[in-house]
């Protein structure tokens, strides 16, 4: 069978971290196949967009590249379009390949299988083509002692994703990610670590153990493991010098597991557990199983638990049936709690979910706005005041990059610092001296060293989905 003429590959992601997971996998697969990464996305000979639903705002933003990419293939038919993640599901895609004819492969959320059968069926020869299960495929390279990350990445990357649970079994009423990404499904121990020991030989410092509802880790499996387990496991792999998982949930982040995070040195002290709303009315028809006063004293007991601990959170406002009331509930809640950063979001019917189907999306776009951005206010002066605490002492920053000519890095608290100096820092633990905070970001130096002035206008608005 002719070799295509098939040499380059881009791989846009819209969404969470666990999207960001899945894209690199595929893209090492693409690799292992002979292709080379471009940026230049019309110029690639294979395309694919890494999909999110979670929001309407990113469903739409996928449709509007897929409309460009429909001109490209008319322009250029030998160009292979490729689409995957939430968008496409774990179901059989019928409708999006009859809306989308010009798409080539559709494949499910992490999986690459698809896309290699394709290349393979095309003419595309590897002599690595025989793996295309998944989880499989992943195992076969660790056992050979392949590179998993992407060549544009290794050497480069500081901190990396690593999925240890599938799928989500909850089913909160607003959520579409049980209907797209499937059932619970958690990776075996040894899996998991074997792929974190291959991240650290590829210079990777950090790794953030991902999962829907992470604490559930293992409970699909009769008397398997644990998150607190694995944490203790992944402890000791060589090399890596930072652990956080994410994200949790209320119901399940056990005493155990926050004491897992107290006594493991590398287990960074920063927990993301969403609240969604403050109003125990509009949990229950959240499906989220606990109060609001269920929710302070977890929050309580986490701040027992772990000293220094830094917590985020996530709200959804304008959910249905909520009234100003219910709102201020939520309101209150943040600013008694002073919790470190919170995710907001406007509340977006989903297909197939509870809410959407049960319920009416009964809140005016302008009144979820203006809730958003009382919020918004709120959490920033909060940010602000939690950070200025920092002016003047040194912490220890895990730098990942630069960023306008500035080395930019983390605190084990998952806080933003950037600063200046002219040595090699990537992937380096190093002490800042903090000489500047805002509620998003710090700037600081090496003790020794002179701070340069800040430009506000150059600290940016971090916001992690």
């Amino acid at each position: 069978m002719t070799r295509m003429a098939l040499e380059t590959y881009n791989v846009r992601t819209w969404g969470c971290q666990m999207n960001e997971a899945d894209s690199r996998r595929l893209a090492s697969e693409l690799e292992r196949l002979g292709l080379r990464y471009t940026d230049e996305a019309d110029r690639a000979d294979v395309i694919v967009l890494n999909t999110c639903v979670v929001r309407q705002s990113a469903e739409d933003r996928v449709y509007g590249r897929l409309g460009q990419l429909k001109v490209l293939k008319e322009q250029y038919p030998h160009k292979v379009i490729g689409l995957m993640g939430c968008l496409v599901g774990v179901r059989d895609p019928l409708p999006l390949r009859r809306r989308f004819p010009f798409v080539d492969v559709f494949m499910p959320p992490g999986d690459p299988a698809p896309m290699v059968a394709f290349l393979h069926e095309r003419g595309l020869e590897s002599e690595t083509l025989a793996r295309l299960s998944g989880e499989r495929a992943l195992r076969d390279a660790l056992q050979d002692g392949d590179l998993i990350l992407p060549l544009h990445e290794r050497g480069k990357l500081v901190s990396a994703y690593v999925p240890v649970v599938y799928g989500c079994s909850h089913a909160c009423t607003f959520c579409v990610i049980p209907f797209r990404r499937g059932v619970e499904r958690s990776r075996r121990v040894g899996e998991i670590v074997a792929e974190v020991r291959a991240l650290a030989r590829q210079g990777v410092k950090e790794v953030t153990l991902l999962g829907q509802i992470v604490d559930r880790y293992g409970l699909d499996i009769p008397d398997g493991p644990d998150l607190a387990l694995l944490l203790r496991v992944v402890h000791e792999v060589e090399g890596i010098e930072r652990i956080r998982f994410l994200t949790s949930h209320p119901n399940w982040m056990t005493d155990r597991l926050l004491d897992a995070v107290a006594e493991l040195p590398k287990v960074c002290e920063h927990i993301e557990v969403p609240v969604q709303a403050g109003d125990d009315e509009v949990l229950r028809r959240m499906k989220r199983g606990y109060t609001q006063a269920d929710y302070r004293r977890l929050i309580e007991r986490i701040r027992a638990r772990i000293p220094n601990v830094a917590i985020h959170t996530d709200v959804i406002v304008g959910f249905p049936g909520e009234s100003e009331e219910q709102f201020e509930e939520t309101y209150r809640l943040l600013a008694d709690l002073r919790l470190d950063k919170a995710h907001l979001a406007m509340y977006s019917p989903r297909p197939n979910t509870v809410s959407a189907r049960k319920m009416k999306d009964d809140v005016p776009p302008e009144e979820k706005k203006r809730r958003l951005q009382a919020l918004d206010r709120l959490q920033e002066q909060i940010a602000a005041e939690i950070n200025s605490r920092f002016l003047g002492r040194t912490v220890e920053v895990l730098v990942e990059d630069q960023h306008r000519g500035k080395w930019r890095g983390r605190t084990r608290q998952n806080k933003l610092v950037f600063f200046e100096d002219s040595g090699d820092w990537r992937g380096k633990l190093v002490d800042v001296e903090i000489t500047w905070t805002g509620p998003w970001s710090m700037q600081g130096r090496l003790p020794g060293r002179e701070a340069p002035a800040p430009q506000r206008d150059e600290l940016p608005t971090v916001v992690i989905p």
